[in-house]
């Protein structure tokens, strides 16, 4: 049997381990809870600061959309001002010649409209723009639309004869075909050929 004095020894061990324990329900210390508030204050901040940058760019974004809106206006309505300020240059040499026009000289005044087409056409050379050369080449549905055909001793079945109108190209670009006799020749022309091929 236990003596008294254990019991006694016993009851104030329980009490000491009781007494270092904290307490379940003890309130959290007042540093802890600063340090919450300080927690909750830095992200507060920082959302704020997000929820402005947001806001920043998406106006931005707004502001890049109506730009942007404004300069594929600008450029369809002003994209062909390089083409038309090269083009009044041959627009001026035309008012001259016609100005100066002299029914004496009309060798000289169609030469002076030679010289001007081909400056014009090396103005559209200059902006991707090119002639379709047809005389004398193969029918090419790619660039060329047929109008008539006609027999020709002088071309090979297939071939254009004449242009009616001249075919233009744009980068490569078919702007429009060149409008065409093609040659269709018979058995008669032929004939022709070989006669002309044997020296008859």
């Amino acid at each position: 049997m236990k003596t008294k004095k254990e019991h006694v020894e016993k009851k104030i061990k329980i009490e000491t381990v009781a007494a270092a324990e904290p307490e379940n329900d003890a309130a959290p210390p007042q540093d802890e809870i600063s340090a919450l508030k300080e927690e909750l204050a830095a992200r507060e901040k920082e959302a704020k600061e997000n929820y402005d940058r947001y806001m920043r760019t998406a106006a931005e974004l707004d502001n890049y959309r109506k730009r942007a809106a404004r300069d594929r206006a600008d450029i369809i309505k002003y994209g062909k001002e390089d083409l038309i300020r090269d083009i009044l240059p041959f627009l001026d040499s035309l008012d001259r010649a016609l100005e100066h026009k002299d029914a004496r000289d009309a060798q000289a005044f169609r030469d002076g409209m030679a010289l001007i087409q081909e400056q014009f056409l090396c103005c559209l050379k200059k902006h991707g723009v090119e002639r379709i050369e047809s005389i004398g080449a193969d029918f090419d549905p790619n660039v060329h639309e047929a109008l008539m055909q006609m027999e020709s001793p002088d071309h090979e079945d297939n071939q254009v004869v004449s242009e009616m109108e001249k075919g233009y190209l744009l980068n490569g670009r078919l702007v429009r075909p060149s409008r065409v006799c093609v040659c269709k020749n018979t058995g008669k022309n032929n004939g022709w050929k070989n006669q002309e091929a044997n020296g008859k």
